[in-house]
């Protein structure tokens, strides 16, 4: 035989419709968060994810378009001498004061500061970039932007900025 103490059933009780209570508040909230979640994913600026499985962004270097590799393992935002030209940034043979390490070898840079730069919506000003003195397949979106961002996030399908 089976004894139900009344206080037991009391707190078996209540503890039953406060989880029921919270299963139909979840289930309620389950359709308006997903379509909220989904605007705000659908709103975020992003970065496509090209077939050749890097990322390309279509930057704007103080109002001049210009095609990037997204690249993180990039300090700073590296432009080749023809993007820099391209851009307006001008640099002479006496801006080029550093030496960078590269997979080829050493090559000269130049340090400068991009007055603008804008990816996916999200424009910065200021930017550090140093252009490079050597011919280079894409200039690099580096971290001297990225990491001025609140936050990026990487899916398979791109790339989502957040300014």
């Amino acid at each position: 035989m089976i004894r139900i103490d009344p206080r037991s059933a009391v707190v078996f009780a209540a503890a039953l419709a406060s989880s029921l209570a919270c299963a139909g508040a979840l289930r309620w909230m389950d359709g308006a968060g997903e379509a909220q979640a989904a605007s705000l994913v659908a709103s975020a600026p992003s970065v496509a994810r090209s077939a050749d499985g890097h990322y390309w962004a279509e930057a704007i270097v103080d109002g001049r378009p210009m095609r990037m590799l997204v690249d993180t393992g990039a300090s700073v935002v590296t432009l080749s001498r023809a993007d820099a030209e391209r851009a307006g940034v001008s640099v002479g043979a006496r801006d080029f004061t550093r030496t960078l390490n590269t997979a080829s070898g050493p090559v000269k840079a130049a340090p400068v500061v991009l007055p603008s730069l804008a990816v996916a919506g999200v424009r910065l000003t200021a930017v550090d970039a140093l252009v490079v003195d050597a011919d280079m397949p894409a200039s690099l979106l580096g971290m001297s932007y990225l990491g001025r961002l609140s936050g990026f996030e990487a899916r398979p399908e791109g790339l989502t900025f957040k300014g």
